[in-house]
């Protein structure tokens, strides 16, 4: 956490001490890491990793194969105005997909529903939502050819959380990376072919 020489605000205190206490999904390795400099004045962020195996180690997990992201709180008064509230949330998530489900034209719209759907089942209160869902189709040659073709996602997204209960972002964030790691899903978010109906549906 940034520590700038004056005593840190107590209202950005008492928000990064709900992310260290949330509830966050057992298949996720978490660490407090240093947030990227300058972003703001205050600043809380953490990384997380997908375990496999019983007894991983917890520095590789938060670069994991199976997926992995960082969540950052910021908080800066001055940035009120253009932000909609003194803090904002930046988090990343990116996970290997299976060939046939990343080739699937909704998967993009499934990966950013996923979510506000978890932030919603959560309770968490936002406005200027924004981000992108971006997925990456591979074929591999030569001698990396026996890899064959290989798809992954990529969710970035922003947004200023209101109210006090800031645990709760930190919480669907977890519940996202999860989801597009392909682990089954907590009640009040939809499943993969729930939302890929959904989608089609809106398509029509």
């Amino acid at each position: 956490m940034s520590t700038p020489s004056t005593a840190l605000p107590a209202v950005f205190v008492s928000a990064a001490e709900q992310l260290r206490r949330a509830t966050l999904r057992s298949d996720l390795a978490v660490r407090e890491i240093a947030p990227p400099e300058r972003i703001a004045p205050h600043a809380a962020a953490f990384a997380a990793g997908v375990r496999e195996g019983a007894s991983p180690d917890p520095e590789s997990v938060l670069d994991s194969p199976a997926g992995a992201g960082r969540f950052v709180l910021m908080h800066d008064p001055a940035s009120a105005e253009e932000w909609g509230g003194e803090f904002r949330i930046v988090c990343y998530a990116q996970a290997p997909l299976e060939l046939e489900i990343g080739v699937d034209p909704f998967i993009t719209d499934v990966a950013w529903s996923w979510l506000t759907d978890a932030l919603d089942s959560r309770s968490a209160r936002y406005t200027y939502i924004s981000g992108t869902a971006t997925k990456v189709l591979s074929s591999s040659f030569g001698a990396l050819e026996a890899r064959g073709d290989g798809a992954q996602i990529e969710l970035r997204a922003s947004w200023t959380p209101l109210g006090e209960n800031f645990a709760s972002h930190i919480e669907a964030w977890s519940e996202l990376l999860c989801l597009l790691a392909g682990l089954p899903h907590e009640e009040g978010v939809a499943s993969l072919t729930q939302q890929r109906v959904r989608a089609q549906r809106s398509a029509k």
